[in-house]
């Protein structure tokens, strides 16, 4: 991808390959986000947000995660990951439960429901994944693919700083 050394006009800097580039991946990124997340919301009821929540406590396995954990695992501050899973416990699909390690401490962890919604939410989310991600590129990059995004994002979720 090559680019000029110096950018000296606003139409050099729209016209920029890396500008462009990024700008590509951005936008298909929200893009995706939008229609995966509308079909979620549509087809289970809950939004991409506390999809990702369900699938974090579902990796975690019992006894759950502190709400520090899942801020963490989220990029949100501890007081808007206490406020989505709040709403998720409203809904019936999360707990809290003591922590066996921390006697003032809570754990958030799966319901029947939660753990239901995930799987069905999950069947929904990879069919849709196949349709609008991987069916437009051609069959032999997908892994490259897959795996470049990998790296980009280990190598973002890196510099970022950790919540205290």
């Amino acid at each position: 991808m090559e680019e000029p050394s110096e950018i000296s006009s606003p139409k050099e800097a729209a016209d920029n390959a890396l500008v462009l580039a990024f700008g590509r991946l951005q936008g298909a990124a929200n893009r995706l986000e939008y229609i995966l997340g509308r079909s979620l919301e549509l087809e289970c009821g809950i939004s991409h947000l506390m999809f990702e929540v369900l699938l974090i406590l579902g990796r975690a396995g019992d006894p759950g995660l502190s709400m520090r954990a899942i801020a963490q695992e989220q990029v949100l501050t501890t007081g808007g990951a206490t406020r989505l899973v709040d709403r998720m416990e409203a809904a019936g699909l999360v707990e809290r439960a003591e922590d066996p390690g921390d006697r003032r401490g809570r754990l958030v962890r799966l319901t029947r429901l939660g753990e239901e919604t995930t799987v069905r939410a999950s069947r929904v989310h990879v069919q849709n994944i196949r349709r609008y991600f991987l069916a437009p590129l051609p069959p032999e990059d997908r892994e490259r693919f897959a795996e470049d995004l990998r790296i980009l994002s280990h190598s973002a979720r890196d510099v970022l700083p950790r919540l205290p």
